[in-house]
């Protein structure tokens, strides 16, 4: 089938404005989806409603199967999300879910505490965001559900500290990929006094955008700084829940499922373990294996730079799920009440699913219409150098933001980057590519249409586009402070100096947020 090509045209980011704009405006984020698909498919076609047809069903198709076979990476997303959701109510059932609540209520004193415990997990478990999102809502939620702390709020602590953490990280699947790129940009350059590694690391201080939010997660939990759509649910979740009838909503009220009495933290803690040992060591197994195969010494980072992430991750939730029944076993529940669990657990997925299919398949109609080629070109042209750092920001941002996968704007921007660096000034270099890694970031939490944001409001059960509306103030926030950053490193190229004024913008906008949210408590304060 003949495409148009609408590489030149600003046409190309029309499908993914309508979507996009129209999930924001209708909620209705499945409705929005669909028409986005259907407007692409009628454009590349030229309005030829059978061939629109044919197109969509070779796209939809190809969410399942790729070049004659089983599309792995997609598929293993989706058995890892009912392996997660199975694992979370045989949890309840083992009563394990109930029991480590009972224990943080003992440690843990106040919403803030609970907060925090979601954060400090979201920091040490980096192994790969969708696992973050996913694994340390399921550890999470109990916890913050007693403390009344939202969803949208926890929805957020996730999102916040599942990207940046891997993108600071080098062993992380978000590293190995980064690290692959960044390493034939330097050979293609000739900048032999960096190795991948070393460019990595030099790129850390300079994303300022994951660094500040990171930091804007905590300043959030401490200081209580919400604002907009966020305060708003966050006392909805103070004013629904009765103290004294009701300590805390739990997947026992939610599923339906009956929590076995006896239930210890050991039931949820060893299997959540065996979840992160399991896919952890599997990383490690598939990428040893694909360097072996290629003639190569094992290494931890070479491991990671191969490793098969789909495949580790239903390997370990595998791990998790066995231990979880075994759990079950022991107590001899019956097998009635284990059936059902697993149903109820897969089923609660399908949502989370459903959505990702749509997404898929619309990434799909934005990459044949060529958006992300067109938003690139825009930075050809007469540029001043020193604006090339804060303007890669900003247009990786839109790139992110259109085409929901920030690991697809890295594979498009950071070449380009590396190309107007090499044109231009080798020194600008990585101040360049980080602006890309920074941008990519924003604008992937921004976007309803990201498998990251996706999963990190399924991770924490709340409603997406709630998440989307409660993330954006904050995100765009910590955008205008990475700006400031990028700004200062384009003029002066002083990564000290970049962070230093960054850092001055971060403690404005806390400042002015806390200004912001105490009068707004004044104004419309909350019954309790």
């Amino acid at each position: 089938m003949s495409l148009i090509d609408f590489s030149a045209s600003t046409l190309s980011i029309l499908p993914a404005v309508v979507a996009l704009g129209l999930a924001i405006l209708t909620r209705r984020v499945l409705l929005s989806l669909g028409l986005g698909i259907i407007l692409g498919a009628l454009l590349l076609v030229d309005f030829s409603v059978v061939a629109a047809g044919t197109y969509i069903f070779n796209t939809v198709k190809g969410v399942v199967v790729e070049d004659g076979g089983l599309n792995t990476w997609n598929m293993s997303i989706v058995a890892f999300l009912l392996l997660l959701g199975m694992m979370t109510a045989v949890l309840t059932l083992s009563g394990g879910t109930r029991a480590f609540a009972d224990w943080a209520l003992d440690h843990i004193k106040d919403k803030r505490g609970a907060s925090l415990l979601a954060a400090f997990l979201g920091v040490f478990i980096f192994i790969d965001d969708y696992f973050n999102s996913l694994a340390v809502g399921s550890i999470s939620r109990p916890v913050t559900d007693r403390f009344n702390v939202s969803r949208e709020k926890l929805a957020y602590i996730l999102d916040s500290t599942a990207a940046p953490m891997c993108i600071l990280m080098p062993v992380s699947s978000w590293g190995a990929y980064i690290m692959t790129i960044i390493s034939g940009i330097l050979v293609s350059h000739g900048m032999t006094e960096y190795s991948p590694l070393g460019a990595y690391v030099a790129l850390i201080p300079m994303n300022f955008y994951a660094i500040f939010t990171l930091l804007m997660v905590f300043a959030v939990i401490i200081f209580k700084l919400d604002i907009g759509p966020m305060k708003k649910h966050e006392a909805m979740a103070e004013k629904e829940i009765t103290k004294g009838e009701q300590d805390y909503i739990d997947l026992q009220d939610e599923m339906g499922i009956e929590e076995h009495e006896q239930g210890k933290v050991g039931d949820l803690v060893y299997p959540i373990i065996g979840l992160i040992i399991g896919t952890l060591f599997f990383m490690l197994y598939t990428g040893n294996a694909a360097l072996a195969e290629a003639g190569q010494n094992f290494s931890v980072l070479g491991a990671f730079e191969n490793t098969d992430v789909g495949a580790s991750l239903v390997y370990g939730g595998s791990i998790g799920l066995v231990l979880s029944l075994l759990t079950v076993v022991r107590q001899k529940q019956s097998f009635t009440n284990i059936k059902f669990a697993l149903w109820v657990g897969a089923k609660s997925m399908f949502g989370a699913i459903i959505i990702l299919f749509f997404a898929w398949s619309i990434g799909t109609v934005i990459g044949d219409m060529n958006t992300g080629t067109y938003l690139s070109s825009l930075v050809q042209g007469n540029i001043g150098l020193h604006w090339l750092p804060v303007i890669l920001f900003v247009l990786s941002g839109a790139m992110a933001f259109s085409t929901g996968t920030s690991w697809g704007t890295f594979g498009i921007m950071l070449p380009i980057a590396g190309d107007m660096a090499g044109a231009t000034d080798l020194t600008m270099m990585l101040p360049m590519l980080s602006a890309v890694l920074a941008g990519s970031v924003f604008g992937d939490h921004c976007s309803p249409i990201s498998d990251t944001t996706i999963l990190s409001s399924t991770g924490a059960r709340c409603e997406h586009i709630d998440h989307v509306a409660t993330q954006l103030p904050y995100a765009l926030a910590m955008a205008l402070v990475s700006i400031v950053g990028f700004v200062v490193i384009g003029f002066t190229g002083s990564t000290i100096g970049a962070l230093v004024a960054s850092a001055a913008a971060f403690v404005t906008v806390i400042v002015v947020m806390k200004t912001y949210s105490l009068r707004s408590s004044i104004s419309s304060p909350i019954t309790q």
